[in-house]
């Protein structure tokens, strides 16, 4: 079976992209997936949780699959993930950083090199998590160009909503000229405060702006508590915790992860 590819992705940092690809990953491994995470972001935050071993700043990893100066493959840099039945493939150091300015100066097929690098392992997974770096860069048209869906992670504050525009321009500009079978499976809305006036006021801008494009903002909602970090730091999912309220948050991911899978099927 293909694996189901998608791209997690917002122009903004802090937003929790990266936890919540991990905790996605998790809830797709608990339901017996196959998954494969990519770190497609320079700041490495998603391999220094996901993989079971630390890697190395000099370590082959996505920057040598996707430059044309390595021979490595992406197969060659795939490394064990912290749970059986995950993988990842790294990043670590500054090379991806390089690379992206590589791909900024390279020539005709440079938005589609991710794309061609996952040809060769998408029989050997489920599901492909790609976490992108926050900025509309190479690197996250690359990520876009290889996926079958996005989801759009974000917060119910001010520079969330008013970015959210901006990165649905990039994914239309994406499906009209490298990958014309991309969609969006939702939005998750992250962090969020319901007892603030700032938090609801927000949430209120972010859903009119996504029914505005015809967009899911996904229910329910991702509550601001520490513990999802927590467990996202420790390498642990949230069902591993060991608290009553963490494995309530870990079944929101598993909902979410339904929603998404149907969206992108």
């Amino acid at each position: 079976m293909t694996a189901r590819i998608l791209a997690l992705c917002n122009q903004k940092g802090g937003v929790g992209k990266s936890t919540t690809t991990f905790h996605l990953a998790r809830a797709a491994v608990q339901a017996g997936r196959r998954v494969l995470v990519v770190d497609n972001d320079p700041q490495g935050n998603l391999t220094s949780i996901a993989a079971a071993e630390a890697v190395d700043e000099d370590q082959a990893g996505l920057a040598d699959a996707l430059s044309s100066r390595a021979p490595e493959t992406i197969r060659d840099v795939i490394v064990p993930g912290v749970w059986p039945g995950l993988d990842v493939v790294p990043t670590s150091g500054v090379t991806l950083g390089y690379v992206r300015d590589e791909l900024v100066i390279a020539g005709a097929g440079r938005e589609g090199r991710l794309r061609q690098a996952l040809a060769q392992v998408i029989e050997d997974y489920d599901l492909v998590l790609i976490d992108c770096a926050p900025s509309l860069d190479q690197l996250t048209i690359n990520g876009l160009t290889a996926a079958n869906a996005v989801v759009v992670v974000t917060e119910s504050k001010l520079f969330s909503a008013n970015g959210l525009s901006q990165l649905l321009d990039t994914i239309d500009n994406v499906r009209a000229y490298y990958n014309p079978q991309l969609t969006v499976a939702g939005v998750i809305v992250n962090k969020h405060e319901e007892q603030t006036v700032s938090g609801r006021t927000w949430l209120d801008e972010l859903r009119k702006a996504a029914e505005g494009r015809g967009l899911r903002l996904l229910s329910p909602l991702v509550p601001k508590r520490v513990v999802i970090s927590d467990a996202a730091e420790a390498a642990r999912g949230l069902d591993e915790w060991g608290s009553a309220e963490a494995t309530a948050l870990g079944a929101i991911y598993t909902d979410h992860l339904a929603v998404i899978e149907g969206a992108a099927s």
